[in-house]
């Protein structure tokens, strides 16, 4: 393998640096080799821990496993990541540089810096006294409940003095593990919650958002002591799903199977002027089965990736926009979805594999959109093939490799077969360490397997804080009532645009798309996820809106707030890689992924849609997969403004019109679709004749430009 080599140009940063500064969790310490060696040997015997309970239980029950858990990973938290921000979450993307040289001076005003003889300056982070002091206190806070731990549960109606000052530094040490990792919006959020419990008795009684107020000892006990605070559902999945598909993705990584992912693709798409973008998103959906991350993906198949697209004739804003679409498309497609998917299974009380089949047929339609996208961008910029005399054939790389696809469907084959997803991932990840044994390079020796344990724990520490915080939301809402208050907002407020049951669904719809997209500009989209599901998904139930429907609708759209300007994490990662300009890459990214932000309204809005989910009779997937599919090609024609040939004004918004009649899903919206599709055609047929050149003229045009141009013409 190795059939592309990341750049090496003077002063570029590697994958891994720019994963760190873009990505959404914070940038960890550089860690000194003693302390980095400590916390490794800590998240390896965790992730012993974690696969050992899988298969025998914690005694005392759920619980007291999630504490355990929590006083592993989140003093581990206080020393991994800085207490001081390096990058804020609010800067530009465009003015990035002035931030990291500003964090690179006050860094060495810190002496955060020291020299090593044998490889030059390399910045030391090493934690200061706050951090140990903090991580210790998050010691004996997470072990306090275990001491006398039946008489604790026993104890949440009456709490004690001691128990209520253990929930309050439990609550400021979790939110400060949140500010570390993700910034300070998503703990401002939890304080404004955690006011709203406590002040909210005094609003007027008239207001539907008033309750009868709680005091601090009611607040910290639902919070530290039942299980729907931070001993709750976010908490549960990441101890349980998403620290085993962690140590899943570290071993497959480690075993080869991300870099034989990527030479695949390139492999098996060569020889014509889409092949570059093909390979792209190609790549992008197999990556991001390692990774995880949506910016991640994008950043790391960029490193490789985008030499390629320059030389295909793509332009730095073009080619990062096909790298962050495809990135944010791993974390949408089965079978590893992001993180948020295992929530979805647990509050829907339904299997993980129930949840991937209701993403399949959105993803066909994402991947479709980008494929489309791929092959009008590629004539409109002119793309050439690009052709690597030494690549080696995709069947050789299959024959050889394609043993890294069974760990894969494996995990899929358990959960057919009935087994949850947890053990399905742990069995998948000891195949995957069998298989490994096939390649000499990558075979998981000691050192290397008790690499991926390490790596595969010490990647959820940021997800842990996050889920932690996201309790207390939870935690006020459900003692509160806050999410059955805001939603008979939201009813009301879509209800002042008319008393049609239609308009009123559409109405509510849009606002929860908006209200779920600006949530996830600030905080990461597991929290955004939760957030939403506990405060916007009422809004939708109370509306007729299925339960499966609403948490996908939410969860499309919370993952895409990494490719939604202005932030768009994704697509700044991509133009760091490109060089291009930011704002311009967040549109070709958003022009890109467009299908994904308008399909989720299909399976909402009607009846119809919802078999988009795959919950009706085999006919009724085909033809709205069919219909859905034709309206995603037409959004395609008008975004990428050719069909047939260039597309003139009329015939792209006919596109437009027909693309969002066909999404509706209705017979009448559907032949209204198909009428003005037809239109937009009938219309680009009858110019390209009007205007079509002599015969003999047209060949000598081609020839000219063929000659002159070397590529074919658009």
């Amino acid at each position: 393998m190795g059939m592309v080599q990341a750049p090496s140009e003077p002063g570029q940063r590697t994958a891994d640096e720019l994963v760190a500064e873009f990505e959404q969790e914070r940038p960890a310490r550089k860690l000194s080799p003693a302390v980095s060696g400590a916390v490794s040997a800590v998240c390896a015997v965790l992730s012993v821990f974690v696969l050992y309970a899988i298969f025998f239980p914690v005694a005392k029950g759920g619980q007291y496993y999630l504490t355990l858990f929590l006083a592993a990973t989140l003093p581990l938290i206080f020393l991994t990541h800085r207490g001081t921000v390096r990058v804020p979450t609010w800067t530009l993307p465009w003015r990035r540089g002035d931030a990291a040289k500003n964090a690179d001076e006050a860094a060495k005003e810190a002496g955060k810096e020291t020299a090593n003889g044998a490889g030059g300056a390399v910045r030391r982070d090493d934690p200061g006294w706050l951090d140990w002091m903090l991580a210790a206190c998050a010691l004996a806070v997470c072990l306090y409940p275990l001491l006398e731990f039946d008489a604790f549960i026993e104890r949440r109606q009456l709490p004690t003095s001691l128990d209520v000052a253990m929930g309050i530094a439990m609550i400021v040490l979790v939110l400060e593990a949140c500010r570390r990792t993700t910034g300070w919006v998503l703990p401002a959020f939890c304080t404004a919650f955690l006011l709203y419990a406590y002040y909210g008795g005094l609003l007027p009684y008239q207001w539907s958002l008033a309750h009868g107020g709680f005091d601090i000892d009611a607040i910290t006990a639902h919070f530290f002591m039942s299980t729907d605070g931070v001993y709750g559902v976010p908490l549960n999945v990441a101890a349980t799903y998403i620290v085993l598909f962690t140590i899943f993705g570290a071993v497959l990584d480690i075993s080869g199977a991300g870099k034989f992912f990527i030479d695949l693709s390139f492999a098996a798409f060569r020889g014509s002027r889409s092949a570059p973008g093909r390979t792209v998103t190609a790549a992008g959906f197999l990556l991001g089965t390692v990774s995880g991350s949506g910016t991640a993906t994008a950043v790391s198949l960029g490193s490789v990736a985008w030499p390629v697209l320059r030389r295909a004739g793509y332009s730095k804003e073009a080619g990062g926009g096909v790298l962050a679409a495809a990135g944010i498309g791993a974390i949408l497609s089965p079978p590893t979805l992001g993180a948020a998917a295992f929530i979805i299974a647990e509050y829907l009380k339904t299997s993980y594999l129930t949840v991937l089949l209701y993403a399949l047929v959105p993803t066909l339609l994402y991947y479709l959109g980008i494929l489309l996208a791929v092959e009008i961008d590629a004539r409109k910029h002119h793309a050439r093939p690009v052709v690597d005399d030494e690549a080696t054939s995709a069947w050789r790389l299959l024959g050889r490799f394609g043993y890294h696809f069974l760990s894969l469907f494996m995990i899929i084959g358990f959960m057919a077969m009935g087994l949850p997803p947890f053990r399905a991932v742990v069995y998948a990840t000891a195949l995957q360490f069998l298989l490994s044994f096939l390649d000499p390079r990558h075979r998981m020796t000691p050192r290397r397997l008790y690499t991926a344990l390490a790596e595969g724990s010490r990647s959820v520490l940021p997800v842990v804080a996050t889920c932690a915080a996201a309790g207390i939301i939870v935690a006020v809402v459900t003692q509160t009532g806050l999410g059955l208050n805001l939603a008979s907002v939201i009813v009301d407020a879509a209800g002042l645009f008319g008393d049609n049951a239609t308009v009123e669904l559409v109405v509510t719809v849009i606002f929860a798309a908006l209200a779920v997209s600006v949530l996830g500009l600030a905080v990461p989209v597991t929290a955004s996820f939760i957030i939403s599901a506990v405060i916007i998904a009422p809004a939708l139930l109370s509306l007729g809106v299925s339960t499966p429907e609403a948490y996908m609708f939410i969860f499309y759209y919370a993952v895409l707030s990494e490719v939604s300007p202005p932030t768009a994490l994704a697509a700044a990662a991509a133009a760091a890689i490109t060089g291009g300009n930011p704002m311009r890459t967040m549109v070709a990214t958003w022009k890109y992924s467009l299908p994904a932000f308008l399909v989720p309204f299909a399976f909402v809005l009607t009846d119809n849609g919802s078999q988009l989910l795959g919950t009706g009779s085999l006919t009724g997937v085909l033809w709205t997969t069919a219909v859905s599919a034709l309206a995603v090609a037409a959004l395609a024609a008008a975004t990428g403004g050719r069909l047939l040939g260039p597309a003139g004004p009329a015939e792209r918004a006919l596109c437009v019109a027909a693309a969002l009649c066909l999404l509706y899903l209705e017979p009448a919206a559907i032949t209204a679709g198909l009428i003005a599709l037809a239109l937009a055609v009938g219309m680009r047929l009858l110019r390209r004749r009007q205007h079509s050149p002599a015969p003999h003229a047209a060949g000598h045009g081609l020839q000219a430009e063929a000659v002159t141009e070397g590529q074919l013409p658009s």
